[in-house]
């Protein structure tokens, strides 16, 4: 029986002469050599069932043009795809985190669509250095007497270590010695970089002598990381940035680092929302370097910043790892774009800092739009609540922010299939949970997003 079923398969040249072969290749636009080498594996596909004993129910050929459009389908599907973010987490990692402003996209799409400047000093007519791109524009808005970019924080935290400790020893707060993500730890990062670690104090509490006792001739740094992905509550003590600073004193062979993150340039404490530092007011202390993300509070594309010192700048920037850890074109048109908003004092540009602070009379319009929509389609029962969004992007972990969203009930669908529509449909809508509903929440949901949040609602409106 097997045999006859594999005897009964089409071969090849009979397939290529078949009027599907010419259709599907004119509809996706595609070579002979890639729908042969498709049908090849349709044909590999069905032999392998074949010999498993698994009975093919159907014309070999039609079950194997099937085979072969749905491959052809999902080559031709970009695996980069664009999310409608109904969770509330502002700077949600697995969506990408902080969304660029308008004037961002433009300088990018404009700078990746023509030739540009990148490495060329128009006003000379020689070479230039991409460093030069935005590093006047970073020390304006911060303060700094240098800065340079790279890839990304995680980058610049081993840049320094490596250009600057490797072979010596740094000190760190065991408090401090966290995990950033994706299981990459300080401690790990250190040692990749060849820097000795030295733990001080304990977990909960770190004082200044600890820092003074453990003070070498073969201390380079002393090394602060903000915890922003953590909080430690209750019997607690750091040592400040100003107390490290005064501990190096005078040694000019020991350096003070700060590694701050999340990388805020606008102080939304101000606004009531979380204490994370502000890098100006960090630089303020005297550090000798600051490092920080690009596409976490700062809402811009993902970046590691170095700012501080001339001469630590000046060093890093003719070091070999400069080449390696360097961005590209796009990175430097959108930090531009990103800097110069908070320098215009046009922070709000930014969606990160919008959404941010955002008001919950502005949510709420957005919420009962979307409920004046949907209204008319009556397998939903939907209903504006209060609740709380999450900033996200292992930033401020004890912050919540009021919010308004609105929770959804499917007449005929559980919750998690509701959720799991949405999120498969084009574009994907992703959503909270809560019991037998949805929630979507409009913080993160923009004005020019409800056409299509209401289109795949229509989708769903089926009973069953």
């Amino acid at each position: 029986m097997i045999n006859k079923s594999l005897r009964n398969i089409p071969p090849v040249h009979e397939l290529q002469r078949d009027a599907m072969f010419i259709k599907l290749r004119q509809k996706y636009d595609v070579q002979d050599e890639v729908m042969t080498v498709h049908i090849r594996k349709a044909l590999e596909g069905m032999r392998s069932d074949i010999k498993k004993g698994i009975v093919i129910d159907g014309e070999f050929a039609e079950i194997i043009w099937n085979d072969v459009e749905n491959k052809l389908m999902e080559a031709h599907q970009n695996r980069l795809k664009r999310v409608i973010n109904g969770t509330g987490t502002i700077l949600h990692t697995n969506l990408g985190r902080a969304r660029l402003s308008r004037e961002a996209v433009n300088r990018v799409s404009e700078v990746a669509a023509n030739y540009s400047n990148l490495e060329y000093d128009i006003e000379s007519g020689s070479r230039g250095s991409r460093h030069d791109l935005v590093e006047d524009l970073i020390k304006d808005v911060t303060g700094a007497e240098a800065a340079m970019v790279v890839n990304n924080n995680a980058a610049a935290v081993y840049f320094i270590l490596k250009a600057f400790a490797k072979g010596k020893e740094v000190i760190v707060s065991r408090g401090q010695l966290v995990e950033i993500g994706g299981s990459f730890r300080v401690s790990s990062i250190m040692e990749e970089s060849g820097a000795k670690l030295v733990e001080v104090g304990t977990t909960n509490k770190t004082h200044v002598k600890d820092y003074s006792d453990a003070l070498t001739g073969e201390t380079a740094m002393l090394l602060k990381v903000h915890t922003s992905n953590f909080k430690t509550i209750g019997f607690t003590k750091t040592v400040t940035t100003e107390e490290l600073v005064e501990i190096a004193g005078n040694r000019e062979d020991v350096m003070v680092y700060e590694d701050l993150g999340s990388g805020v340039l606008y102080d939304f404490a101000k606004e009531g929302i979380g204490d994370e530092p502000v890098v100006q007011k960090v630089l303020e202390t005297g550090v000798d370097l600051v490092s920080f993300s690009g596409d976490k509070l700062l809402g811009g594309p993902q970046a590691g910043i170095i700012v501080g010192k001339k001469k630590y700048i000046d060093r890093l920037k003719k070091h070999q790892l400069a080449r390696v850890l360097r961005v590209d074109k796009m990175s430097f048109a959108a930090l531009e774009a990103t800097f110069r908003a908070y320098l215009n004092q046009r922070p709000t540009d930014i969606p990160t800092v919008r959404d941010m602070l955002h008001s919950l009379e502005e949510i709420r319009e957005k919420a009962l739009e979307f409920i004046s929509a949907i209204s008319g389609m009556d397998t939903f029962q939907a209903d504006i609540i209060k609740e709380y969004s999450m900033v996200g992007g292992g930033t401020m972990p004890d912050v919540t922010i009021p919010t308004y969203a609105v929770k959804m009930r499917h007449d005929s669908l559980a919750a998690h299939i509701l959720a799991e529509k949405l999120r498969k449909g084009t574009p994907s809508v992703i959503v909270r949970t809560s019991g037998d509903a949805i929630l979507l929440d409009f913080r993160t949901i923009t004005h020019g997003e409800l056409p299509d949040l209401i289109k795949a609602m229509e989708l769903l409106t089926y009973r069953g």
